[in-house]
This record gives structure tokens, C-alpha cells and sequence, in this order.
């Protein structure tokens, strides 16, 4: 497994925690911000930016770096799961085709086309570090003839997608230093012969690096361990793996042991959104039993408690603020709770990136 991964905006220390800035933003913070809590790089998603602001306004503010004033690596998602979450669950809102994806906004009579050629094309023009292939994602629970389809598609997509993109690198010039990362998603849901022979096609094809397709978790909640950790011995270790939509802590270090590198999820900015920070036990050593656990700012025991959040924590708002200021903003509503809480939680997600590499997160 990789170290670090050498891309155009920068080197990318593995493991590596991609906070979500979906629609061109880390929600409630600034890219200073963002810096400040030593996140490395962040993701975004090609199907919301290229309805809004659109790609249009994108290339005219320079890419989606200087649009986000953002130095450091952009991977870039490619609206599969967006697909699947929007349209197999509420199919008046498009259809799934071989050549691609057609999304009907609601309440707009505009129709919106994205076939993998045009997903590649959107992503490497916005500027992204990291592009992945555009995949038919299906659930885990889905009969095996669905999964059996979305690999096929998915394989497919994949094919059609290294095309575009090496089309575009040839008229671009780009070398291997400039050139961004690309990355397959491996589909197959929980069928074990499915997701094998979707990581073998995708291999043969060839990329940069693999995602792990699908929702991760069943419908209880829990981590799909045996198929997440089946799918990473398909995968040459010496190709890095994302753990596409994996954000809760615990499910980070299992998929580290197994030999995941590279997450996503805005589970840790949406739950201090929510009222949910992270709260790490100790500074150092092994990563087992209850080394982290929920604080929940809406309790009233925290009226009056003036600790810090986290007393393990070296954030701005641990070295500054107290519980009970914390609780006192989410009371009033005032957006500088927001603020606060998602500095709080990104920064527990770096440290823990901090604690993977530095061995705590071996058995």
C-alpha cells in the first residue's frame, strides 16, 4: 500500500480523510479553515457542480482551485451514487441506461445528460487531482440479476471512461506529473463472484487506483466487513483503495486494517451540524475498545460545564471555547456553532489520519 500519492496540487499523505465539499464547499467553513484543521484534500461531485453554479462559471472563475481558493488536491466524484440515490429510489427522476444517466430536476421541465465521456471531460476541465469513473451503484440488498447489470454497466462506463480520458491527456499534453489520478469504482454488492469479476475487468482495463462501490453498511447500520475486506484481496496492494462513503470512525480503522487508505463521508460535518461531536480518549495508542466516544451539545449537564470538548483535542475550539459556550450557540441558533462544531469534528478526522499512520491503528 502506498505512503503518499503524488498529484498535481500536492502530495497526498495515505491514510487520508477527504471531508465532502459536495457542491464546492466544506460546509459552514472557508478553505482557510479547512487548512487549519490539516485536512490534505477534499472531494466534490460533478453531478451537483454541473448543475450548480455549472460548468460554465466554473471554467470562467478558473477551476474549481481557485473557485474554492483552495491550493491543495481535489479528488472529484463522479455522480454514480448521486444516480443511484436519486433515481432507483425515485425513478420520476430519470433513468439508468447503458449510454449513460438522464436526471430530470424536480419541479424544472430541464433534462440533464451525464454519460461517463462527459464525466471524465467535466472533471479533469474543473481541474480535479483525483477523477473517477463514472458506475451504476446499486445496494447491497439488491437481487444478484440488478448487481449482475450494474457490474456489467459498470465495467462498460469504466472502459468508456478510460478513453475520454486518455483522449483528453493526448490533446492536453498533460505528463505524468501533471496529470491527474484516475480511479475505477468496483461494483457487485454483496456477491463475492460479482465483485470479482468486476475488480478483474476494471484491472485489465487499468487505472490509477480502485473505489469500493455501493453503500457500505446494511440495512442495521453495520460495516459490510467480509465484502469490503474480500474486495481488497481482488486489488494488487500496491494500487491505493477508496472506501467510498466510510466516515464513521470506527468503520475508518476496520477498513485501515483491511487495507484501505483513502475515505470520504460527510458523516463527521453533518453530525456537528447536528449537535454530535467527536471525542477522542487519548492521545496516543492502539486504536481498540472505546477510544472515542459522542459528546451531544443539546444535553443539559453542559449548561454550565466550562471543559473543552475534548481534552485530547488541539483545535481552535478546544484551545479556546468551552462545552457550555458550544451548547449556548446551538441553543441560540447562531451560525458560529456551525462553524465551531465542523472545525472540532474535521480536525478529530485528521488526527485520527495522524494517529493510522503513526501505527496506533494496528491490532
Amino acid at each position: 500500500m502506498p505512503d503518499v500519492l503524488r498529484l498535481a496540487h500536492g502530495d497526498l499523505p495515505l491514510p487520508a480523510f477527504l471531508p465532502d465539499a459536495t457542491l464546492g464547499v466544506v460546509r459552514t467553513l472557508d478553505a482557510a479553515d479547512v487548512e487549519a484543521c490539516g485536512v490534505d484534500a477534499v472531494v466534490m461531485n460533478v453531478f451537483h457542480l454541473m448543475q450548480r453554479p455549472g460548468s460554465s462559471t466554473i471554467r470562467a472563475l478558473g477551476g474549481l482551485h481557485e473557485m474554492f481558493g483552495w491550493r491543495r488536491p481535489i479528488m472529484t466524484d463522479s455522480g454514480g451514487f448521486q444516480a443511484y440515490s436519486l433515481i432507483r429510489e425515485n425513478p420520476r427522476y430519470g433513468v439508468i441506461t447503458d449510454r449513460g444517466i438522464v436526471y430530470r430536476p424536480e419541479g424544472s421541465q430541464r433534462k440533464i445528460n451525464l454519460t461517463p465521456e462527459k464525466s471524465v471531460q467535466l472533471q479533469m476541465a474543473y481541474g480535479a487531482d483525483i477523477v473517477v469513473c463514472l458506475d451504476d451503484c446499486t445496494s447491497a440488498e439488491a437481487p444478484y440479476a440488478v448487481q449482475r447489470e450494474a457490474v456489467e454497466r459498470t465495467v462498460a462506463w469504466a472502459r468508456r471512461c478510460r478513453q475520454a480520458y486518455d483522449q483528453r491527456l493526448r490533446a492536453t499534453g498533460q505528463g505524468e506529473g501533471e496529470r491527474p489520478l484516475l480511479f475505477g469504482v468496483v461494483q457487485g454488492g454483496n456477491e463475492p463472484d460479482l465483485r470479482r469479476q468486476c475488480a478483474e475487468a476494471l484491472l485489465e482495463i487499468g487505472f490509477d487506483g480502485y473505489g469500493l462501490g455501493g453503500w457500505p453498511l446494511d440495512a442495521q447500520g453495520n460495516l459490510l466487513a467480509d465484502i469490503i475486506g474480500y474486495l481488497r484481496e481482488q486489488i494488487p496492494p500496491e494500487f491505493p483503495m477508496h472506501a467510498l462513503g466510510v466516515g464513521h470512525p470506527q468503520h475508518v480503522v476496520d477498513c485501515y486494517r483491511m487495507g484501505y487508505p483513502m475515505f470520504d463521508s460527510s458523516m463527521p460535518t453533518r453530525d456537528a451540524r447536528h449537535g454530535r461531536l467527536l471525542v477522542m480518549h487519548e492521545e496516543r495508542g492502539p486504536l481498540v475498545g472505546d477510544w472515542f466516544s459522542y459528546l451531544y451539545v443539546r444535553d443539559e449537564h453542559l449548561v454550565k460545564d466550562g471543559r473543552p470538548v475534548s481534552e485530547t483535542c488541539d483545535c481552535l475550539v478546544c484551545r479556546r471555547y468551552s462545552r457550555a459556550y458550544l451548547r449556548h450557540l446551538y441553543a441560540i441558533k447562531d451560525g458560529l456553532y456551525n462553524r465551531l462544531a465542523t472545525i472540532h469534528n474535521l480536525r478529530f478526522m485528521m488526527r485520527l489520519m495522524e494517529r493510522l499512520r503513526e501505527g496506533d491503528g494496528e491490532r
